[in-house]
């Protein structure tokens, strides 16, 4: 239908043959994580690319719910693929770089064996009959698929919702295989909410007159009005309230003529008819059931002894990517799979993507310049800090973290707005070498990337601006998105050797809660900040009456990040407060590059000071 309110995920997706797609049966008995077996397993399969000499180039992709095989379309007269928009040659998954593999899951209904399968046992299609399978029974599968083609292990693997689930549990149930996961709008568990939807979707199949226990394949009719039902039920979790308000709340009591026996008093009603009445024509309903009793199940902690547990086996870098209005696998689910990979001193980025495409925001173009390349970036990084990011427990104090008060500053004269900023070098030559660093308001990697070269311990930084995680991730740098204000929970005491925050304190809502809990996670702190009493900036408005803008302060006050205005001396009796030492300072006039030791309040414009808060 040419109608752009009606454009969904689903667009693409028809009920007509896979030409490309390859079967392949894995030698029986299938043991499955319930109980019970499998026969025999065929799994339906299509590859893009070729497999390098060195088979280290394989990207596996997991399709969520209703997908199947075919991930994306070959050649132009193909048809077109469900994830068109991200894999494909010179794409973010490119397929003139790696060997991508996609597989339609066990239990599907696109080549793989599921319900509608032949039982070899009765000759008849399992039915209702088929039995009760896991999310790990789908990647065991994989697995066994990835053995029979000959590959030892993933580059990557990655896919969102019930994808998302297959390569977390690759990730924490073959971590000998992966070298990267890439997990997005996922979940470790799903919500009492979200089950709820999945339910009320069953019970249409369920009380269809036309299910019959799941023995319907030989009859005429199919339990067809149940499975319309289940997916606009599911369509309306995919959504979000800003999307179906823009796409109907114009003419919401004027619905499309749609071919659909289904209520269509409003407009969104014969948007739902459509997605519903199509879905029939390309799925099965015992698939539904399967699938959606696999993915209400999993339950990563339940598994493995808790969530922390279960993360402590990975051993791969992960990325996740959640989207701001998903009510569906809303970002907290994210952030709890991030902290428990934190907590166990795993690689791991994380960004919260600002949406209004909900759910399925990771099938839609919509947002495809925030995630295409953080996904490109992540792939293609160079692999060169192979160390967890999180440092053993109870650092103690890195030793010469400092500089004497006398010694000279650097003769490279950059204000520290400039990307070669003055104070990321100074700061650099206070860490010693070897040292974990967390860096709060890390930005593009600046520091870390230059640490990292010179030789480290562990290294994560925090920020909150996407575009600057997507370079962080790019450059192979563990970075998560965390609002400092909020506090650094997910940190032990002394976590970390040194803790930096550069030019970031003076957007801080509490700059006193914010040095306290970095000297909690930190031995040592270095704090950089601009000094708002220096002199030019004092007399710009003493002469003129306006906030001051200079070298060193070069936002006007409206459109400025700052929010606490405060002097080096503001910033010496806040440490005396809290009851923080401030072991070395270094006050730098940032425009002649000279450090100040007389007069520093007023002559500099710029401080680097190195803290502790233990005796």
């Amino acid at each position: 239908m040419a109608d752009a309110a009606f454009d969904s995920s689903d667009a693409a997706r028809a009920a007509g043959g896979l030409p490309h797609a390859r079967t392949l049966t894995l030698p029986g008995p299938f043991a499955l994580r319930l109980g019970g077996s499998l026969p025999e397993v065929a799994v339906c399969y299509e590859t893009y690319g070729t497999l390098n000499a060195s088979r280290d180039n394989a990207v596996y992709v997991c399709h969520a719910l209703s997908g199947d095989s075919h991930v994306a379309r070959h050649d132009e007269h193909d048809a077109p693929g469900w994830w068109d928009i991200l894999v494909g040659p010179g794409k973010a998954v490119d397929t003139d770089r790696f060997f991508v593999i996609c597989a339609n899951v066990l239990g599907g209904c696109r080549g793989t064996t599921g319900p509608a399968s032949i039982d070899p046992r009765t000759g008849r299609p399992y039915g209702g009959d088929f039995p009760r399978i896991t999310i790990a029974d789908m990647v065991a599968a994989q697995a066994r698929l990835l053995d029979e083609l000959g590959v030892e292990r993933l580059h990557a693997v990655l896919g969102g919702s019930m994808g998302g689930m297959m390569a977390l549990c690759w990730a924490v149930e073959h971590p000998e295989r992966v070298d990267s996961a890439i997990l997005l709008a996922t979940t470790h568990c799903l919500s009492s909410q979200a089950l709820s939807f999945d339910i009320v979707g069953r019970n249409a199949i369920f009380k269809d007159p036309n299910y019959n226990n799941g023995q319907y394949y030989d009859r005429e009719h199919k339990p067809d009005h149940g499975l319309a039902i289940a997916r606009m039920i599911g369509h309306v979790t995919y959504l979000s309230d800003r999307t179906m308000s823009r796409k109907f709340d114009p003419d919401r009591e004027h619905p499309r003529d749609v071919a659909y026996a289904y209520e269509k008093e409003f407009s969104v009603g014969s948007y739902l008819a459509y997605q519903g009445g199509r879905f029939v024509e390309r799925f099965d309903a015992n698939s539904y059931v399967a699938l959606s009793l696999a993915m209400d199940h999993f339950n990563l902690g339940r598994d493995h002894g808790g969530l922390e547990a279960a993360m402590a086996r990975v051993r791969c870098p992960v990325l996740l990517a959640s989207f701001s209005s998903d009510w569906l696998f809303p970002p907290a689910h994210s952030r709890r799979m991030a902290d428990a990979l934190l907590a166990r001193g795993r690689r791991v980025s994380a960004l919260e993507i600002e949406s209004d495409c909900g759910h399925d925001a990771f099938l839609l173009e919509n947002d495809l310049p925030v995630y295409g390349p953080l996904i490109e970036g992540f792939l293609n990084r160079p692999r060169s800090c192979p160390d967890p990011c999180s440092p053993p427990p109870q650092a103690e104090p890195a030793a010469n973290v400092g500089l004497r008060a006398d010694e000279p500053a650097t003769t490279n004269v950059r204000s520290i707005f400039y990307a070669n900023r003055l104070d990321l070098e100074r700061i650099e030559e206070l860490i010693p070498a070897g040292a974990s660093v967390l860096d709060l308001g890390c930005g593009a990697g600046q520091l870390l990337s230059r640490l990292r070269a010179r030789g480290s311990g562990a290294l994560l930084g925090l920020e909150l601006d996407p575009v600057a995680i997507t370079q962080c991730v790019a450059r192979d740098l563990c970075v998560v998105q965390r609002d400092l204000d909020r506090g650094l929970g997910v940190f032990r005491d002394r976590q970390f050797d040194v803790v930096v925050l550069s030019q970031t304190l003076q957007a801080m809502r509490r700059p006193d809660l914010v040095l306290r809990e970095m000297l909690r996670v930190g031995a040592t702190g270095i704090v950089s900040f601009p000094n708002f009493a220096h002199e030019a900036a004092v007399r710009q408005l003493l002469e003129t009456g306006s906030s001051p803008v200079t070298e060193a302060l070069p936002f006007p006050w409206w459109s400025s990040p700052s929010i606490r205005f405060f002097s080096i001396r503001d910033f010496e009796a806040l440490c005396a407060q809290l009851g923080i030492r401030i072991l070395s300072r270094i006050a730098i006039d940032s425009a002649t590059g000279r450090q100040m030791h007389d007069d520093y309040n007023r002559r500099a414009d710029m401080a680097i000071c190195v803290l502790s808060g233990w005796d």
